[in-house]
């Protein structure tokens, strides 16, 4: 949702190899110009035009709820996207979302921005000054509102750059397994979800934030969030009540079961949508809905009205954490791991993606392999063409022990071994004392304290509600690219409790880091349409969405498993009690075992590469195209 750099992204060099494009053209700014969606409502709109690049211009659309007046702090010499575009011959529209700062209407997350981005798209296509071709651009929730918009299928929309937008498939980055993603929404909400802005006089005239106006800050200034405290507040329903919040959705999302028509009535894609426009989709395996990002790729190739929206489709994935793709360096630490160089020049293939698409430039943008995949541990570019990769071996893993695989000093062990009939591993789950979040792939917390990326995961591992499961340290190394799942026999003392999922990378002087995580609400193992209820004892079967990861486990490295109740701040605890969870104050304890007999076996999917002479390997090149390496 947050758009910005990611706080778990690092660099321990500074080196750019890729720098921005020399402008052209210096821009021309016209301030919040009030542009009318089709029930009258009127969005606040500031455009940007180069001076002397000749009218009509192809229009760059960028729809924000963080407050269009950031661009304007850009310059020709110090650009952002804006100025970028702009300096390259794009007229540029940043647009204030509807009940967002400057613009009118109510703000609900997310609502209605289908229909407004398609009238947006439309009055940047019918203008004087505008050749009818409009792509959109942006990252987090301006990219999931291009795929909203996209939805709808506006006539005028030749191309689009969404980046991290996999909240437009799942519940906006807010609902993972039926978990609410706490530290996310707390963060997000407390910092950027109000609905209450000021609004200028009635009298003032739609000229008013363009002239006198643009002096005055219509946005809240929050006190400073305690955010520990506020993580741990029950019921987590009234957190901003008690720590003074302004009014938000936060409270709709913890109330709204998954099912719920509240989210039916958001504007995010579902498996019916049909779509007609090329896009390039941008996204990094430590981001909260990457699998979604690849969802979307395949969606708007399957369901694509024309042979043009179907074979233009490109997706880009970094070894980085939220909106961090373009930040990298040469070296580049993700939260403690070292992803090594994964520069490219990414706002070169922008604008040539939309030269090609919006100025008819005919270049080589197009060529580019149709997934650009970051292949972690060899830290390495390459090219494909399709999600899964076609030469995938879905290989499954299985968890065995001799009924004490608690903590890494426990004896779980992981195989492709099917296993016999074994001792079956149990654990107490308290939501008094769960599991703390080591990273992993979050977003937009707000602090520190719940960083996103990849750390070393020794304390989590050390507790005995975690149970540990490791292969024997590899001979030639296993490289895992494609979608994971954890299918999980479990039973509880509770009616209802959660069970989470960690694959981890353990490298050979011990350390292990997190590659990819999820989690499961155990009332919505039959789908989110209905609960159905755990019974003391009886075992079942649980299958835990885990997204994707493309991470290669070297020589010497072990591939590990985390099973647990708990991951939090992250998600909410379950208090497992079989009510709302958020509106309650008391717990139980969970009495919770994972069976790995014959008749109850329980393993991780894994979606293994053969090595294979046919893999392209890329290699980034100072035009900023990729390359076949030798």
């Amino acid at each position: 949702m947050l758009l910005g750099v990611s706080r778990g992204l690092h660099s321990q060099e500074a080196s750019v190899r890729f720098s921005w494009p020399l402008p052209k053209y210096a821009a021309h700014l016209d301030k919040s110009v009030m542009v009318p969606m089709r029930d009258g409502v009127k969005l606040s709109t500031d455009i940007y035009r180069p001076i002397g690049a000749g009218e009509p211009l192809p229009v760059v659309l960028i729809r924000t709820p963080y407050n269009k007046r950031w661009y304007r702090q850009g310059n020709i010499d110090q650009p952002n996207a804006a100025y970028l575009f702009a300096g390259q011959g794009y007229a540029v529209l940043v647009q204030d979302t509807r009940g967002r700062f400057e613009s009118e209407g109510e703000y609900t997350i997310s609502t209605p921005d289908d229909r407004d981005g398609y009238d947006a798209v439309t009055w940047a296509a019918t203008q004087p000054w505008s050749t009818g071709k409009v792509g959109t651009y942006g990252c987090s929730y301006l990219g999931e509102a291009q795929i909203e918009a996209a939805r709808l299928k506006p006539p005028n929309l030749a191309a689009m750059i969404p980046q991290a937008a996999g909240g437009a498939s799942r519940y906006f980055g807010q609902i993972v397994g039926g978990a609410v993603e706490l530290a996310t929404i707390v963060g997000w909400y407390w910092e950027w979800g109000t609905k209450e802005f000021l609004r200028p006089p009635s009298a003032a005239g739609d000229a008013f934030w363009g002239s006198e106006g643009q002096y005055f800050n219509p946005g809240p200034t929050m006190p400073p969030p305690e955010y520990r405290r506020m993580w741990s507040t029950l019921p987590t329903v009234d957190i901003f009540k008690k720590f003074g919040g302004p009014r938000t959705d936060f409270e709709n999302v913890l109330r709204n079961d998954p099912g719920a028509r509240w989210w039916a009535d958001r504007p995010y894609v579902v498996d019916t949508d049909h779509f007609d426009v090329p896009a390039l989709h941008v996204d990094s395996w430590y981001d909260y809905g990457v699998e979604d990002v690849l969802h979307q790729f395949n969606l708007m190739r399957s369901n694509a009205d024309s042979p043009r929206g179907r074979d233009s489709q490109f997706v880009i994935i970094s070894p980085t954490s939220h909106c961090g793709s373009e930040s990298v360096t040469a070296h580049t630490i993700v939260g403690e791991r070292d992803m090594g160089d994964p520069r490219l020049d990414y706002y070169g293939i922008y604008l040539r993606w939309f030269d090609y698409w919006l100025k008819g430039i005919q270049n080589d943008v197009k060529k580019m392999p149709k997934l650009q995949i970051y292949v972690m541990g060899i830290n390495q570019w390459r090219g494909e063409n399709e999600w899964p990769l076609a030469r995938t071996t879905f290989t499954k893993y299985y968890l065995h022990s001799k009924g004490s695989a608690n903590s890494k000093l426990g004896d779980g062990t992981l195989s492709t071994d099917v296993p016999v009939d074994e001792s079956d591993d149990s654990y107490v789950y308290d939501p008094g004392t769960p599991v703390q979040s080591v990273g992993g792939p979050m977003c937009c917390t707000g602090t520190a304290d719940a960083s996103e990326g990849s750390f070393d995961q020794a304390a989590v591992e050390a507790r005995q509600d975690v149970l540990v499961y490791t292969t024997p340290a590899l001979k030639d190394g296993i490289e895992v690219t494609g979608p994971l799942e954890a299918v999980l026999s479990v039973s509880s003392s509770a009616v209802d409790t959660d069970f989470t999922a960690k694959l981890v990378d353990v490298y050979p002087d011990g350390k292990a880091y997190n590659v990819q995580e999820g989690i499961l609400r155990a009332r919505y193992r039959e789908g989110f349409a209905h609960k159905a209820w755990m019974k003391p004892g009886e075992i079942c079967q649980i299958k835990v969405d885990m997204q994707a990861t493309s991470n290669f486990f070297g020589p010497g490295h072990r591939i590990r498993l985390e099973i647990s109740s708990s991951n939090f701040p992250r998600f909410d605890r379950n208090l497992n009690t079989g009510g709302n969870n958020y509106d309650e104050v008391e717990w139980k304890l969970a009495y919770n075992t994972l069976y790995h007999s014959r008749a109850h076996p329980s393993y991780i999917l894994l979606p293994v590469i053969p090595a294979s002479k046919n893999a392209l390997n890329l290699k980034p090149e100072p035009d900023g195209t990729t390359k076949e390496s030798q």
